[in-house]
């Protein structure tokens, strides 16, 4: 069956950050995910998994000036050292919490400048950091990204990652399949899963429209989880999603897959 990985930057936000940990265990799962973790020790981090029987499977480098807007520095020319020095500030916290994967996020294409100056600043940030990342045995992921949740970002669709991805090296990047990103850009969940399957690493999911919990959208998702289970993908499946209301009441999609 497929693995699902709680991701507590968006689920159980009735309770603080290091209080999600016991509920995403309490709730059936057995692993987690979140956007950043460098608010917190990362020995604080550690001890939650620990204590809580969780894996940790996914997080994100630095994404710059969060506040201000910024989404990543992979594809942003003048800001490699930058970039460097996340990634290497995330990899000491990946070491600290056996973490195999990581997000490196492209960022918003700056205006006037050539997406061929991007696209190669981008593989050229990558190739770096594939290199970097082998050495931890940790596994670098791109993510494509709606134009509408985020607009301006670098990289939309899953061909442009995964051409990407062949240029770096399949071996060495992986893909980050969001299933709710690609439905709002591109749709025809399992087909582009299938076309794209040797390369992902880790998917995503959310509905659409208003990225909640699955069952309260468009897609049919029994019938997706099932084809995603049945084409051989055996990674984990971040919930990326926002809950409608109370996290825990909106999980009944989840009970058909807990171990």
């Amino acid at each position: 069956m497929p693995r699902f990985a709680a991701n507590l930057s968006m689920m159980f936000n009735e309770v603080p950050f290091l209080d999600r940990f016991a509920r995403a265990r309490a709730a059936g799962f057995e692993a987690v995910e979140f956007l950043f973790p460098y608010e917190f020790p990362a020995t604080e981090i550690a001890t939650r998994l620990k204590d809580n029987g969780l894996t940790q499977q996914l997080f994100n480098a630095p994404p710059g000036d969060w506040a201000r807007g910024e989404r990543g520095q992979a594809a942003l020319p003048g800001r490699e050292a930058e970039f460097r020095d996340g990634v290497k500030r995330a990899l000491d916290y990946a070491a600290a919490l056996a973490c195999p994967r990581l997000h490196l996020m492209a960022g918003l294409a700056p205006a006037g400048v050539a997406r061929d100056t991007l696209v190669s600043v981008y593989a050229a940030n990558l190739a770096w950091a594939a290199e970097e990342c082998g050495k931890a045995g940790v596994k670098p992921v791109i993510e494509p990204i709606n134009h509408r949740d985020i607009p301006g970002f670098f990289l939309n669709t899953t061909d442009e990652a995964a051409a990407i991805i062949q240029a770096v090296g399949p071996e060495r990047l992986g893909l980050q399949f969001d299933l709710y990103h690609c439905q709002i850009t591109e749709g025809d969940l399992v087909k582009t899963a299938e076309r794209h399957l040797p390369l992902i690493a880790h998917m995503q999911v959310a509905d659409n429209p208003g990225r909640n919990e699955p069952g309260t959208g468009e897609v049919n998702w029994p019938f997706v989880f099932q084809a995603i289970d049945a084409m051989g993908f055996r990674g984990w499946i971040g919930c990326e999603y926002r809950p409608a209301a109370e996290t825990e009441a909106g999980l009944s999609w989840f009970a058909p897959y807990k171990s």
